[in-house]
């Protein structure tokens, strides 16, 4: 902890004056989905008598570096802002039954439980009942209490791709999404991974994360992966992109108008890159298409797909230009 505050350190002094926003840890909650990528917890460290345990310890020593990040910054560079960043995996129940409403919402729970303690400034009330009826104990200070209290996040971050549905039953079909599997919703189209699309979703999440922070909000990723094909022109023309962006933004600026301070967006991402979720350089999200297959072959040429060009007049008219 004490080297990456020290790498923090550097950060501020050379560039605090300049960079007014920024992020500790990137979807911090991830940990318990894939420890390795989000804290480089080796998996033979790892078995089913310790495994949460582990993990849990491993998340608590990163908020509060976190926190300790925070007040450096507030220290340093007066007037800078400290956001957290997590995963949004907004979950609706699959059926008015009670037991999937309360499936629902200990899932949500769960989900909110890195961005509370970055928040508010402390573990939510149910936590440690929930690891103590696990036999789980944490190494948890009254200093490293004192630091989450008093180093409060500035505003919270979030990525979005898509939602699920959550229930108490198993017949209920699986689908894809953020490095996670949930529940399949009847009422939503999906993109070529499974992803299922839900720009009303982005607007319940941010309605969800405002009344429950009353902080600005800045959306970190949205975006979708798709097969992306050059056409007989040589062009890109990914309309499929364009509507999914249009219809997130729009959903967005609606909750800008309705009293929500969202202060940012920044789609994923502006160049064709790997997929962390499934290891293919075929799963594109960019706006800038890559010459290279899922096996390095290509020349690496870069060229601007349609959605570039769309993306490029949202930007210059702050999002009122969507054509």
């Amino acid at each position: 902890m004490d080297l990456f505050l020290r790498y923090c350190r550097v950060l501020f002094e050379r560039f605090g004056t300049r960079v007014k926003y920024w992020l500790t840890f990137n979807e911090i909650d991830s940990i318990t989905r894939h420890p390795l990528k989000s804290a480089g917890i080796l998996q033979e460290t790892l078995n089913d008598e310790n495994r949460e345990q582990v993990l849990y310890q491993a998340l608590h020593y990163q908020l509060v570096a976190s926190a300790r990040a925070t007040g450096l910054l507030h220290k340093l560079a007066p007037g800078a802002w400290m956001g957290c960043m997590g995963t949004k995996h907004t979950n609706y129940p699959y059926t008015c039954d009670p037991k999937d409403f309360l499936n629902c919402l200990e899932m949500e729970r769960e989900c909110f439980l890195a961005t509370d303690v970055q928040a508010r400034g402390a573990y939510p009330y149910w936590f440690f009942p929930m690891l103590a009826q696990k036999g789980i104990r944490l190494a948890v200070t009254e200093e490293e209490k004192r630091i989450l209290k008093e180093n409060t996040v500035d505003f919270v971050s979030f990525s979005y791709y898509n939602s699920f549905v959550t229930s108490t039953r198993d017949d209920v079909a699986l689908v894809p999404g953020n490095l996670h599997v949930g529940g399949k919703n009847p009422y939503l189209e999906s993109g070529d991974w499974g992803w299922q699309i839900d720009p009303l979703g982005l607007r319940i999440s941010l309605m969800q994360l405002y009344d429950r922070y009353q902080k600005p909000l800045f959306v970190a990723e949205n975006g979708m992966g798709a097969m992306d094909r050059i056409a007989e022109d040589g062009k890109i023309h990914d309309h499929y992109r364009i509507q999914y962006l249009r219809h997130h933004i729009e959903e967005m600026r609606t909750a800008v108008e309705e009293g929500i301070p969202v202060f940012g967006y920044t789609m994923w991402g502006c160049i064709d890159i790997v997929s962390s979720a499934t290891c293919e350089m075929r799963k594109r999200y960019g706006f800038i298409y890559v010459d290279q297959d899922d096996y390095g072959n290509g020349t690496l040429a870069r060229s601007r797909k349609d959605s570039f060009y769309w993306y490029q007049k949202v930007i210059a008219s702050n999002g009122s230009d969507l054509d």
